[in-house]
């Protein structure tokens, strides 16, 4: 089975900080292989900012594939990271262009992505929509079916993939 995972990486950096913890991203990584099978795991950020450098190589030594949001220079400090589109993008690139994937994995609790995940449920190619903590997770989803939710801050999977402090 080859699975993509697409990451929104502010949402899961703003839930889990928002509620005392994060997300060791080499150990998600390990987990996203282990429990879904992921091969690809695609990373959004909010606009590439050269102080952060650290944190992408970070990233990309952990196996992530890195997705920067395209800003002009002016709007860069003045905007969030917003990659719902790009994300959203790329997910349906997959199927328009028959990319070889099974199944998707999306970690955010963003309503954005309601349709994208209701499409990718029919066509039946949605594995499993993981959202930071149950609390930030958009009502929408609340009329998905449970086997297609979880959560991360979940007491076992949190202890799969928190830093050690």
């Amino acid at each position: 089975m080859y699975t993509v995972a697409f990451i929104d990486g502010q949402n899961l950096h703003m839930n889990t900080r928002a509620y005392g913890w994060s997300v060791d991203m080499a150990r998600l990584r390990v987990y996203l292989r282990e429990k879904y099978h992921v091969q690809k795991a695609y990373y959004f950020l909010g606009a590439y900012i050269e102080e952060n450098e650290p944190l992408y190589r970070s990233l990309k030594r952990a196996g992530y594939v890195l997705n920067f949001k395209e800003h002009t220079q002016t709007l860069i400090s003045k905007k969030k990271g917003n990659v719902d589109t790009d994300i959203v993008f790329l997910a349906m690139h997959h199927i328009a262009e028959r990319k070889k994937f099974d199944k998707i994995v999306l970690i955010s609790g963003d309503g954005d992505y309601y349709k994208m995940v209701m499409y990718f449920i029919k066509k039946q190619k949605f594995a499993k929509l993981l959202t930071p903590n149950k609390k930030s997770m958009s009502s929408l989803y609340k009329t998905i079916s449970p086997q297609f939710t979880d959560f991360l801050d979940r007491p076992d999977i949190k202890r799969k993939i928190s830093k050690k402090t």
